[in-house]
């Protein structure tokens, strides 16, 4: 083994000391959740600062009070499909375009430019909301899942991870009689399960924690998902967003509730990510190889 220099020591252990920071930095504000969403309500309540282990006696009456409650369950569920209907649709139209500005096609160089352009100039919030208003998509779930449908960014990584692909392999498919759509399925995307991956976890987190958009071009609270009932809980520092319930017994929950609802809208998210996290770091470096 080569003896590491003093240079490299002192590189080895600002880095351990940086990867550390940034990591408790992480799992300290989760941590906090967790604690803080198992806690005796009165004793949270009275409590300033960081919960670092359950107060009180621990306890699961907030998660019952919101698996109990309407308006959370049905955003939750409108959550669950904005992200099935939303990733299922912005994936296949990324691999659709990512493999058409892959090949040397006329213009395929122009539209890769043009395409970009959009991710440094938008029309902007109003232009955008004309647009959606005279479609006739305002208070519908098309709303939610179309103008956000395709990430510019996801297009270039893809497509780059696409012409990473040995021609070779291509070629030999095309003597054998495939087509564009038959070489796609059979040739390109068993090879890119790494990068579908990535993308796929992209646009799901990007969809789970959405509201902006909701905000916008929704008013009906039907169509609400979870994070528009999460904002309303914690920032409006109101439990405007609970309905259902004994009300006195909602306001002595309602810091209880607030952590909580931030619980179960995290949750899902860090049960899927181990899952494709092997994925990841080399999809993201397939797509980074080649400009």
């Amino acid at each position: 083994m080569l003896k590491r220099t003093t240079g490299e020591k002192v590189f080895a252990v600002f880095n351990i000391i940086i990867l550390t920071a940034i990591g408790l930095a992480c799992i300290i504000p989760i941590w906090h959740c967790i604690c803080g969403s198992v806690s005796d309500p009165m004793t949270l309540s009275a409590h300033r600062g960081l919960v670092l282990w359950p107060l009180g006696s621990p306890t699961l009456d907030g998660y019952k009070q919101c698996f109990k409650n309407s308006s959370l369950l049905r955003g939750y569920l409108n959550t669950i499909l904005y992200v099935i209907t939303g990733t299922a649709f912005g994936v296949t139209l990324t691999v659709f375009a990512g493999y058409g500005l892959s090949k040397k096609l006329m213009w395929s160089k122009p539209i890769a430019l043009y395409i970009t352009f959009t991710m440094m100039f938008n029309g902007g919030i109003i232009p955008t909301y004309m647009v959606v208003r005279n479609l006739h998509m305002l208070n519908t779930r098309w709303a939610i899942v179309l103008p956000t449908a395709v990430s510019v960014f996801n297009i270039m990584i893809t497509r780059t991870s696409f012409a990473s692909i040995p021609e070779g392999m291509l070629e030999a498919a095309r003597i054998d009689g495939a087509g564009q759509f038959r070489i796609l399925w059979s040739v390109v995307l068993p090879v890119s399960k790494s990068i579908i991956a990535v993308i796929t976890l992209f646009y799901a987190i990007q969809i789970w924690n959405s509201w902006f958009h909701t905000a916008i071009y929704v008013t009906n609270r039907e169509l609400y998902p979870l994070q528009i009932i999460l904002r309303e809980i914690v920032l409006q520092n109101s439990s405007s967003g609970i309905d259902g319930g004994d009300p006195n017994e909602v306001n002595l929950l309602q810091v209880l509730i607030k952590y909580c609802v931030i619980m179960m809208s995290i949750i899902p998210m860090m049960v899927l990510y181990p899952f494709i996290q092997k994925y990841f770091v080399s999809g993201v470096m397939i797509g980074s190889i080649k400009g």
